[in-house]
């Protein structure tokens, strides 16, 4: 399948969109749904950016503005330098771009032919973050390094779609 099908797919999930989500919950077990469910009541605006930016998407809502870049694979990680070191130029050009705008860069990781939640979310590092990010940047897995100080997607350490949405969809407790 074509990287845009997911891109298309994580879109459709970060919208709300109730025809996405149903197809998507249909391979994941009660726990995970509820959580997936939870962007219906609080949606983001997503835009594709594909090709143009640096990144695949942006997703907006109220104060929060993540840029996010989607990767696939059937296979459980990603080597940045698989495609002659092109993925290791776009990252670090996806985290200069961030950094000078006050956002961190997402990756999310979709595998392919998997079973329940199939989505993995990392951050890429930065030196500073708006206040309202703050406790979802520490919250997200940071991307992993090689020994050749190489950016690798290791799927088994990403956080799951799932508690990243249950994390920007739920009002936070007071009193």
């Amino acid at each position: 399948m074509p990287a845009s099908i997911y891109e298309r797919e994580l879109k459709g999930i970060l919208e709300g969109d109730v025809n996405v989500l149903k197809r998507v919950i249909k391979r994941c077990d009660a726990e995970t749904s509820r959580k997936y469910l939870l962007v219906e009541r609080m949606p983001f605006l997503t835009v594709r950016a594909a090709g143009s930016l640096g990144f695949d998407l942006l997703a907006v809502r109220g104060e929060m503005a993540f840029p996010i870049e989607v990767k696939s694979s059937s296979e459980r990680s990603i080597m940045f330098t698989s495609n002659s070191s092109r993925e290791v130029r776009q990252a670090e050009l996806f985290l200069d771009r961030c950094e000078r705008s006050g956002l961190f860069p997402i990756y999310a990781f979709r595998l392919k032919n998997g079973k329940n939640d199939l989505w993995r979310t990392f951050k890429l590092g930065v030196d500073k973050v708006s206040r309202n990010l703050e406790t979802i940047y520490r919250a997200l897995p940071e991307l992993d390094k090689t020994r050749q100080n190489n950016y690798v997607l290791r799927w088994d350490n990403g956080m799951p779609l799932g508690d990243l949405i249950e994390l920007l969809c739920t009002p936070p407790k007071t009193g």
